[in-house]
């Protein structure tokens, strides 16, 4: 027997609840000052904190599988999908929106059911034009025997390592009517060791011809919106993956291989989890900035320009901005930027940089961002 789900007592799976019940409380503890530190806040930081740890899910669950989804993408199909008015918002390809709605629906529908239609149109969301990494796929389907054996691999053609091998696709039925069973089922276990559990459980089946990854953390986080009992997200799991990509990959790969035995890797589930908590400080901190920026801001009239550079620079902005990048951001003439920039200065929105002639630059104020709190 080469993987777990060949064993005779699969899907029996057990762990030790001495080891992780320690973790268990801390993650716990973490989650509850989390929720409680966020009631504090204004509407408009909690939903803004919401988008910015909802946009990194999005975006960092697809690069965990070499995809690179458009930031701003994924941020306006979000805040658009959310009804939340935002600044400088760009259209978004299917493909993003595909992700956002699998996501959206998984956290913000927590309580209903985990049923085959629902899971096959995530996949549906996922592949809207029909091709996966390696080609054209059956969407909304589980995989069928014609597919092939479904295997994990790395490597160079010719020299590929096998990692993983999935159930066969006679098996797919049962096995998915099983772990759909177990999932609705009423609550047995820790909601976080659900979670965990959930995402191993799913993973290791495979039942689409892509895609499994992803539908797996976005299973994850239905559980994790449970155990929260909210349907705001104020922390990234994969994101959080994302940073640990490569122990991810290799926990999950000694586990497959192991015995119904699981409490290693719930031990680094658990642990990943807390440690996306303790991430999640910085990107309040981030929020309550730009909070502050714009709460001084709306004491003026902005044009659709500024306020769009602004959030650039607020977000994502790479580099140094300066009036040429301004007109090019903002698709304006270079003699308009100059006078967005003007203004922004005397609103005192922005700053001159150090660097003068060719070099000058502009920033944004630290005293705007640095004095908000709650908002």
């Amino acid at each position: 027997m080469r993987y777990i789900h060949e064993r005779p007592d699969w899907p029996d799976f057990r762990w030790d609840l001495s080891v992780l019940a320690e973790p268990l409380a801390a993650v716990r503890y973490r989650q509850g000052l989390l929720l409680g530190r966020m009631s504090t806040l204004g509407f408009y930081v909690r939903s803004e904190a919401g988008l910015a740890a909802m946009t990194t899910d999005v975006v960092k669950s697809s690069a965990i599988e070499g995809e690179r989804l458009d930031v701003a993408q994924v941020r306006s199909s979000l805040a658009r999908r959310l009804g939340l008015e935002m600044a400088g918002m760009v259209p978004s390809g299917r493909n993003v929106d595909g992700v956002v709605e699998m996501m959206l629906d998984a956290t913000q529908h927590y309580d209903e059911p985990l049923t085959v239609d629902r899971l096959c149109g995530w996949h549906s969301s996922l592949f809207p034009a029909g091709y996966g990494v390696s080609g054209r796929i059956v969407t909304g389907k589980w995989r069928t025997a014609e597919s092939g054996l479904m295997q994990v691999v790395s490597g160079y053609i010719g020299r590929e390592k096998v990692h993983f091998e999935a159930p066969a696709a006679e098996r797919l039925d049962l096995e998915m009517r099983r772990f759909l069973e177990w999932f609705n089922a009423p609550l047995s276990i820790d909601p976080i060791l659900r979670a965990g559990v959930a995402h191993l459980w799913f993973v290791t089946i495979h039942p689409f011809e892509d895609g499994n990854g992803r539908i797996a953390r976005a299973i994850a986080d239905c559980a994790l919106a449970s155990a929260d009992g909210c349907q705001q997200r104020f922390y990234s799991m994969s994101g959080q993956i994302e940073h640990e990509r490569k122990e991810y990959y290799s926990i999950l790969e000694r586990t497959q291989k192991g015995c119904l035995d699981i409490t290693h890797w719930l031990s680094w589930f658990v642990g990943c989890l807390g440690r996306a908590l303790e991430a999640s400080d910085g990107m309040i901190a981030s929020v309550l900035v730009k909070a502050g920026v714009w709460r001084h801001a709306g004491q003026y009239v902005l044009n659709g320009r500024q306020r769009t550079i602004i959030n650039r620079l607020l977000d994502d902005f790479k580099g140094n901005l300066t009036s040429g990048k301004y007109a090019k951001l903002a698709k304006c003439s270079q003699d308009t930027a100059l006078r967005d920039i003007k203004q922004l200065l005397e609103y005192g929105i922005l700053e001159q940089g150090d660097a003068g002639g060719r070099s000058t630059h502009y920033v944004e104020t630290q005293a705007v961002g640095g004095t908000n709190h709650a908002g």
